[in-house]
């Protein structure tokens, strides 16, 4: 792969919506059509585009994982804002979304935050903001990127980096998501519960039994099922909230160590969220999609993307498919015995996606950095902790 095509991919979703505006959108974002300026400087422009580059070691090139929803904290941003674009990136999102990301994810509060309409955009912003710091910070990261990946909503920011779709018709489509997401789980009091489980751990059996505990109960067609695979042992069960409360009381039961509720709305990658597949699918064929000029990795399929076809309905697929997290570790760590891994950096919110590749695969997890959001230093060390010890 040649060094910059990273960092073009990087830069064309930012500027060929200058060059088209987004008037193929159902309802077009007003003033959402100048963000090609905003990284210019980062453009292949600066090499010859057809210059070879040398062969380089697998342990100099980079893979870039963008965390979802629930990784959101009052604050994020604040470590962004002193490097070049970043309040630009906020001033685009503003004209997209109607509103001012940028006060809502400084200052809260943090339940207004955590609300799915709210937290997926903030969350996708603030994962490309952090991309643009580390571009400032460590160019060559980004030019020596050879895969992305991102869990759930963090798809879409990968594959924005990654020059499939502009920045903002990629965030009017997380827009319509999260809109469609909050309706869909205010029809159904539904939740998710993370599961930490054990080798002997019974994860279906359990959701089956937790299904005829809310039939029981009056609930019709009840759902409660996988949504995320995280890593070995490691799950997240979605479904009706009586179901969830099902299992945490049983957790023995099943030989499942530890359960906690995690902060959102609804029973995602479900299909309680049925609802929201169609306004979605309308805006993915609105949309302008390309192929990635870095591979990107579908949390439907574990797999990369092949075209924008697929993207499109596999992006459509999502709201209602498991979370293929940890095969998809599987697939972009896998290598023979003895090959040098990939520097990996988490970019946006939080580093739970570092705690997850630490459990999939601890040599790959050795050479991973979190791009901190919160806070900034004049030390660039410090701005990328290598995370010895990831939350």
């Amino acid at each position: 792969m040649r060094a910059p095509v990273a960092r073009a991919a990087w830069a064309w979703s930012w500027s060929a919506s200058c060059h088209r505006g987004v008037s193929n959108f159902p309802v077009p974002p007003p003033g959402a059509v100048n963000v090609a300026e905003l990284l210019r400087g980062a453009t292949a422009s600066e090499e010859e585009p057809g210059a070879a580059t040398a062969r380089r070691a697998p342990g100099q090139y980079s893979v870039l994982l963008f965390p979802g929803q629930g990784s959101q904290v009052v604050g994020m941003g604040r470590g962004l804002l002193g490097y070049p674009r970043v309040r630009e990136l906020y001033d685009a999102a503003r004209h997209v979304l109607g509103y001012d990301l940028l006060e809502l994810s400084l200052h809260g509060p943090q339940e207004d935050l955590d609300r799915t309409v709210h937290c997926q955009p903030a969350v996708f912003v603030a994962s490309l903001a952090a991309v643009e710091k580390l571009h400032h910070l460590q160019p060559a990261v980004i030019e020596n990127c050879v895969a992305a990946a991102g869990f759930s909503v963090g798809e879409f920011a990968a594959l924005v980096f990654a020059g499939a779709m502009e920045f903002s018709e990629g965030l009017y489509a997380v827009k319509v998501r999260a809109e469609a997401m909050q309706e869909a789980s205010e029809a159904v009091p539904s939740g998710m519960l993370s599961v930490l489980g054990q080798p002997q751990s019974k994860f279906t059996a359990a959701c089956l039994e937790a299904q005829k505990h809310c039939k029981s109960l009056g609930i019709e067609s009840p759902v409660c099922e996988v949504a995320s695979y995280l890593f070995p042992d490691g799950r997240v069960i979605s479904g009706h909230l009586e179901a969830l409360r099902f299992l945490q009381k049983n957790s023995s039961r099943y030989h499942f160590r530890r359960t906690k509720m995690l902060p959102v709305s609804g029973g995602f990658h479900t299909r309680l969220m049925e609802p929201a597949v169609e306004p979605l699918a309308q805006v993915l064929k609105a949309a302008d999609v390309r192929k990635p000029l870095v591979s990107v990795y579908s949390n439907v399929s574990g797999s990369r993307y092949l075209n924008p076809r697929h993207i499109r309905q596999l992006l459509g697929q999502q709201v209602v498919s498991p979370v293929k997290w940890e095969q998809t570790m599987h697939a972009i760590y896998e290598r023979k015995k003895g090959t040098e891994f990939p520097r990996t950096f988490e970019v946006g919110p939080g580093q739970q996606l570092g705690s997850i590749l630490r459990s999939c695969n601890l040599q790959a997890w050795k050479g991973y950095s979190h791009v901190d959001v919160l806070w900034s230093s004049e030390d660039p060390d410090a701005d990328l902790d290598p995370s010895e010890s990831p939350r």
